[in-house]
């Protein structure tokens, strides 16, 4: 069960690439998303992400139990969920308005970076879920994030497409 557990919260090994194996999870996740929403559109990939944070905390606690790091660098299932959140917005308006996902690359980008940016500097209720020091932090952190960082992206398009008219 901890072979699968680490298979699972390392997304496949992707969190031994080095540097940066946060950026790496996220990275690897775009694609996973994009495969995932063509598979089964928008409910596929909302559904795909909520499983991802349940099954992410069960890998979490399972790979981190009796370790001193409650948050090694090589699990980035938190990241895959976060990442997957923050593009939810630009893949929903994909599936709403029949809008091939990538398309509407810009917003891809916007997710990428805005998750990435408060993934690091954790503001607020980013860096309040971090500390709590178990797997349940480890995930909460990286929700939040991608929420921050789908509402920064969805603001992001409000105004290139409301304001500018792009």
């Amino acid at each position: 069960m901890r072979r699968a557990a680490t298979f699972i919260a390392t997304v496949a090994g992707a969190g031994y690439l080095r540097p940066a194996p946060g950026t790496w999870g996220s990275a690897v996740s775009l694609p996973l998303a994009y495969v995932v929403f063509q598979i089964g559109s928008f409910p596929l990939i909302a559904a795909a992400t909520v499983a991802a944070c349940a099954i992410g905390w069960w890998a979490t606690a399972v790979t981190t139990r009796g370790a001193e790091d409650h948050d090694p660098s090589e699990i980035v299932i938190d990241e895959l969920a976060g990442q997957w959140i923050a593009l939810l917005p630009l893949l929903y308006a994909a599936w709403a308005h029949d809008i091939p996902a990538l398309a509407l690359y810009p917003g891809w980008i916007s997710a990428f970076v805005l998750f990435r940016l408060f993934d690091i500097t954790k503001p607020g209720p980013i860096g309040w879920a971090d500390r709590r020091g178990d797997a349940l932090g480890v995930m909460l952190d990286d929700v939040v994030a991608g929420v921050f960082a789908g509402v920064g992206t969805m603001i992001l398009a409000g105004i290139a497409h409301g304001l500018m008219g792009l």
